[in-house]
């Protein structure tokens, strides 16, 4: 005899509850929700969930229930969001809203090991979908649309892979960022194709892994904040700056930023067609003046680059970036292309 007992499956249907489901799952039991639009918000608290969408749409209900996630970040307006998918640890404690998103304090318990896989989610006021305290948590084959602030946020976690995702918005204006890492460690965002928003890819983890991604159409692609050491930029590829980002040279126009962050490595990217009135750039390097972290150590190598108006500036106060075997024609201060 088997010495675990077998679960029926747990499907849900059109015109049934998601969240009931889910409340009513074990550790372990997989969630096929069928083909339908569904006007839910979710919370998944419980470990070893695997939720999987068969042509499943979520949208925003007409009321709201509140959960770790409303007002993990605000609006424009300052008003706080609320989140589609909300997939959270046990006493999460949150910082104040400073700006973006509310950072994670610390971590009780972490959820772990949950998937949520095959989902189109659309039009939530802050993320589509978003993880706060978890730990090995997978995003896989979703389409995010029109997520107001996130298309996907993950704060305070270990281990999170956003991967083979996709992420556009149908609105005429740029939303605010696709995806963002703001973890303790080891999250990965890979082969998600990304368009329409002022940030693809957001990277506030140290050692966080940003790899074959596809942007278009987004004002800035990879974003590495000040302070964080060990980013991995790898063989993603940008294209066509958003010409409703703002315009000029205050405002931003690059493919990859390396801002105030050491020891990024930048490799084999392509970038192509970064142009802001003579200001946009394929790869901008710059220390913060606001914390006063310095770009150091920086290596940016084996990146192809091409009809830009800039494909490469450097305007670290720093020495030890490094940049070889770089395919492009124009860069500044010195010669960084060969």
């Amino acid at each position: 005899m088997h010495s675990q007992l077998l679960t029926a499956p747990k499907i849900v249907k059109p015109g049934q509850s998601i969240q009931n489901a889910i409340d009513n799952a074990r550790p372990g039991d997989e969630i096929t929700v069928e083909a339908g639009t569904y006007a839910e918000q979710l919370s998944i608290t419980k470990s070893n969930i695997i939720l999987i969408g068969k042509e499943a749409i979520l949208i925003p209900p007409k009321t709201f229930t509140r959960n770790l996630c409303s007002g993990l970040n605000k609006g424009f307006a300052g008003v706080e969001t609320e989140a589609g998918i909300c997939i959270h640890g046990k006493d999460v404690k949150l910082a104040e809203f400073v700006g973006e998103h509310r950072k994670v304090l610390s971590v009780g318990e972490y959820i772990e090991n949950v998937i949520v896989t095959g989902f189109e989610v659309r039009g939530f006021s802050g993320e589509n979908i978003a993880v706060a305290g978890g730990k090995n948590v997978k995003i896989t084959k979703n389409k995010l649309v029109d997520g107001a602030q996130y298309g996907f946020l993950t704060v305070g976690s270990k281990n999170t892979l956003a991967e083979s995702n996709t992420f556009e918005s149908t609105t005429a204006a740029v939303l605010f960022i696709a995806l963002c890492m703001d973890d303790q460690s080891d999250a990965k965002f890979k082969g998600n194709n990304i368009s329409g928003y002022y940030i693809a890819l957001c990277t506030q983890t140290p050692g966080g892994v940003v790899k074959k991604n596809k942007v278009k159409n987004c004002c800035i692609g990879p974003f590495v904040d000040p302070g964080i050491k060990g980013a991995k930029i790898i063989a993603n590829t940008i294209t066509n700056r958003n010409p409703a980002c703002p315009s000029g040279k205050d405002s931003a126009g690059a493919g990859i930023i390396i801002f105030g962050a050491s020891n990024t490595i930048v490799d084999e990217n392509t970038i192509e067609n970064i142009n802001n009135n003579g200001t946009g750039v394929g790869i901008f390097i710059n220390d913060d003046l606001v914390t006063g972290a310095k770009a150091s150590g920086n290596v940016v190598k084996r990146n192809s680059l091409k009809f830009n108006d800039f494909d490469i500036f450097n305007n670290a106060t720093t020495t030890d970036n490094v940049f070889v075997t770089n395919k492009c024609t124009m860069s500044a201060p010195g010669d960084y292309c060969d």
